[in-house]
């Protein structure tokens, strides 16, 4: 017996239906495996670029900052202190960067085929954590070899990779929504990304910053997620249980209102696209 879909207008928040997601689960699982695919094809290094970028970053940081700047890494070695954040910068910055082309690079998809939209900029996730996934297995060998336990925290680095990834998937979907009307975008979103990786403490500790204006970096999401991850990896000091419970309610808010924003926006996806 065929099935009946009804198609009901949009209510006061019009978020995606759950239902209508998991149905389409196999759209979104494509979607990131494609993005594996044409990254990595006819290149040289392959997968080994996974690694290789973090670890070059993680390398000038500890020349510029741990060598010449000489700034503290609250007791850890540097490189492995900056790999560490390296981790939660690729898996934001990561997503934020392939999430907000991508309605625009599969236009041709978004404009004649009927599927939840929302799963393209979603997809970007898979591929990254992947990503993520491989540097990470660097980040123990770093731990094995340095004798570095952090204890129990470590149970919550989970939390805190789902935290960074609903941040940056929030972010993610506003702008890939955005940047269907407004090109400008594209051109937006490197500018920020750069500015946040110096105004986060990513490369330095947060030990370092003058008290004068230690309130700007205690006012960034990102400051309160980098503090969290070397907290559950290297065993750092632990962030201030405000910090924690702002870092749940920032990212879990900022995916919601990405939601919104590019379910506002989605049925003029098709015509101005």
């Amino acid at each position: 017996m065929p099935r009946t879909i009804v198609v009901n207008p949009p209510g006061r928040l019009p978020l995606p239906s759950p239902r209508e997601l998991w149905e389409a689960r196999e759209v979104l699982w494509a979607f990131g495996v494609r993005d594996l695919r044409l990254r990595y094809r006819q290149t040289a290094l392959g997968v080994v670029w996974v690694v290789l970028q973090p670890l070059l970053s993680a390398g000038i940081f500890s020349v510029v900052f741990g060598r010449i700047a000489d700034l503290p890494s609250d007791g850890v070695p540097y490189f492995v202190f900056s790999f560490a954040g390296m981790l939660c910068w690729t898996l934001f910055s990561g997503i934020v960067t392939r999430a907000a082309p991508s309605l625009v690079n599969n236009q041709a998809l978004v404009s004649k085929v009927f599927f939840p939209r929302v799963l393209v900029p979603l997809s970007s996730v898979i591929s990254v954590a992947v990503d993520v996934l491989v540097a990470g297995s660097i980040m123990v060998v770093m731990l094995a070899v340095t004798g570095i336990w952090p204890g129990w925290p470590l149970l919550l680095l989970p939390l805190w990779i789902v935290l960074v990834t609903l941040l940056a998937a929030g972010v993610g979907l506003a702008a890939s929504a955005l940047m269907v009307s407004y090109r400008d975008i594209q051109y937006v979103v490197p500018f920020a990304l750069q500015t946040l990786l110096y105004a986060s403490p990513l490369a330095y500790s947060l030990s370092a910053v003058d008290p004068s204006i230690r309130w700007l970096f205690d006012l960034n999401p990102l400051t309160w997620l980098l503090e969290g991850f070397r907290w559950s990896l290297l065993g750092l000091a632990q962030p201030a249980p405000w910090q924690i419970a702002a870092a749940v309610v920032t990212c879990v808010g900022a995916f919601v209102a990405g939601l919104l924003v590019f379910s506002k926006m989605e049925r003029g996806f098709a015509d101005v696209i």
